[in-house]
């Protein structure tokens, strides 16, 4: 164990020596590097010298120490080799003290040797001399005074200050290159090879960002790991000259299998499944008239193909973005108003709960109802819809198209929804607050057939939030972006009923499982196959 006396000795010694451990343990010949770190720690942490503690160390026979001195000298000398190799002691003082005590002047050490008398400093000067002149190499003058490798370069820093060399750093000690450095030779070996991977690591990181450049021509600020998987797996060929695949992957940022299947895919082309999955996408697409998304071109392409091999939604992506198939998403704004005041009493809103919060589904058919009337303006004229949907499914039971937005409009369209009525069905219909829901013959026939008025508030859309959606999609997927020039409004009118029958029919539905609502209450056998 060591006094607080000498802690003392070897902080003020190591701050003297600018903080280099090789140097205050080659002054003082002790301790070891890690001791006096913790002695260093403490002192900053607490500004007082770290107190001696009296620790018990264990005691081992004269046998166990002559046979940790004998390992030591015939397998190179190597203190961390030997406390390894036998699984004592458990500190590297210990063991160089039975070195010391057995075999004396065998210990291998960074210090000066214990038997070595002061040098003169005559000699000192000598030693520091410049390399023509002085009295050897630095390990020649170490080995012939009994000194460590590093107490010559400690001597010339004391006799010509830190500013020595013109390498050195100003105010660094010139040992400060070795103090990290152990003493173990496998240790400085595992270090070589650490740095050799480093090194080899950097070099690839700078090749991947040539080979960007270079290869696939992209800009010099460009990121490798942003790069499609076809300009990365052309990168990695070009790079597998030099390193292995398994270096190369994860610096681009590629998984082995996507590398394989883009590798794949530029030696063979195109497969006959993507090509025939192209195909299909496109047909899908055009049978919609181009209202189709991904998700549902991807339904459609699947249940077309029947037990065949399922595509995915990315692949679908993937075939829209290149052959640029875009749903339609153009917008209008509202023009028509049917509101012309409050010409009969309205209803409550009976879709509203206290809270506010409306609630447009409904758990069987014929349960709700919603109707509105629209306006569409082509140059020819302008024509109106006046739908009847129910909530259940989304499906339109009934839509008549006028040149005009009267009293027959409207009341064609609700008795055509009540064909649909079966024995004890009572449905709420919910409208807005516009005058062809108002007039009496839509009064007498919903108090005729048992249905249930319910009204929105006056300009307030929300209330009518699932027609309004109903119109938004018609209109994008049949009206909007569509070029009307030179259609008359009966061929209009023509194709608009066409569009709803299909609507019904035929469009698939992502709530309905990707199925038209009559397939779905076909399904549900709620109509005859």
């Amino acid at each position: 164990m060591f006094s607080t006396e000498q802690r003392r000795i070897a902080i003020e010694t190591f701050i003297r020596f600018d903080h280099s451990y090789a140097d205050t343990i080659a002054e003082l010949d002790y301790p070891n590097r890690h001791t006096l770190n913790n002695w260093r720690r403490e002192y900053r942490e607490t500004g007082e010298v770290p107190v001696g503690k009296m620790i018990r160390e264990p005691r081992f026979s004269d046998d166990q120490k002559r046979e940790a001195v004998e390992h030591y000298l015939g397998h190179g000398k190597s203190l961390s080799r030997t406390m390894r190799a036998l699984g004592y002691p458990k500190g590297s003082d210990t063991l160089r003290g039975w070195i010391d005590e057995l075999a004396p002047g065998q210990r291998k050490y960074r210090g000066p040797s214990p038997k070595a008398g002061p040098v003169p400093l005559a000699e000192k000067m000598q030693a520091v001399a410049e390399p023509g002149s002085r009295s050897g190499t630095a390990a020649e003058v170490a080995e012939k005074h009994g000194v460590s490798r590093t107490a010559p370069y400690v001597w010339r820093r004391e006799m010509m200050g830190d500013d020595v060399g013109d390498t050195e750093e100003k105010g660094v000690p010139v040992s400060r290159e070795y103090d990290d450095l152990p003493d173990d030779i496998e240790v400085l070996q595992d270090m070589l090879r650490e740095a050799k991977m480093q090194l080899r690591k950097v070099q690839l990181e700078l090749d991947v960002r040539q080979a960007t450049l270079e290869i696939v021509k992209k800009d010099q600020g460009a990121e490798p790991g942003l790069l499609t998987n076809a300009e990365k797996a052309a990168m990695v060929e070009a790079l597998r000259a030099e390193y292995k695949l398994c270096e190369v992957l994860p610096v681009v940022g590629m998984a082995k299998s996507s590398y394989e299947y883009a590798r794949s895919a530029q030696a063979k082309g195109e497969t006959e499944g993507h090509a025939a999955a192209r195909k299909a996408v496109i047909e899908a697409f055009e049978a919609s008239g181009g209202t189709y998304g991904y998700r549902r071109a991807c339904a459609q392409v699947n249940a077309d193909a029947g037990d065949g091999a399922a595509i995915g939604e990315w692949t679908v992506r993937g075939i829209m973005e290149e052959e640029n198939l875009v749903a339609r998403a153009a917008r209008k704004k509202r023009r028509y108003s049917p509101y012309e005041g409050e010409i009969s009493e309205a209803p409550t809103n009976l879709l509203r709960d206290d809270r506010g919060k409306h609630h447009f589904r409904s758990n069987k058919p014929n349960e709700l109802w919603i109707t509105d009337v629209t306006e569409f303006r082509i140059p020819a004229g302008k024509a109106y819809l006046s739908p009847i949907v129910d909530c259940f499914d989304g499906m339109p039971l009934s839509w008549p198209v006028s040149t005009s937005p009267d009293a027959e409009m409207a009341n064609s369209s609700l008795l055509g929804a009540c064909k649909w009525l079966n024995e004890g069905d009572h449905p709420k219909i919910h409208s807005d607050r516009g005058c062809h829901c108002r007039w009496p013959g839509w009064i007498r026939i919903c108090d005729e057939n048992g249905l249930v008025r319910s009204m929105s508030r006056k300009g307030c859309s929300p209330d009518d939030a699932r027609c309004e959606g109903f119109f938004g999609r018609l209109k994008i997927e049949f009206f909007h972006g569509c070029d009307w020039t030179g259609v008359t409004l009966e061929e209009f009118m023509g194709m608009l009923d066409a569009y709803l029958r299909w609507y019904r029919d035929v469009r698939i539905k992502g709530d309905l499982d990707y199925r038209s609502p009559m397939q779905y209450r076909r399904d549900l056998g709620l109509l005859a196959a």
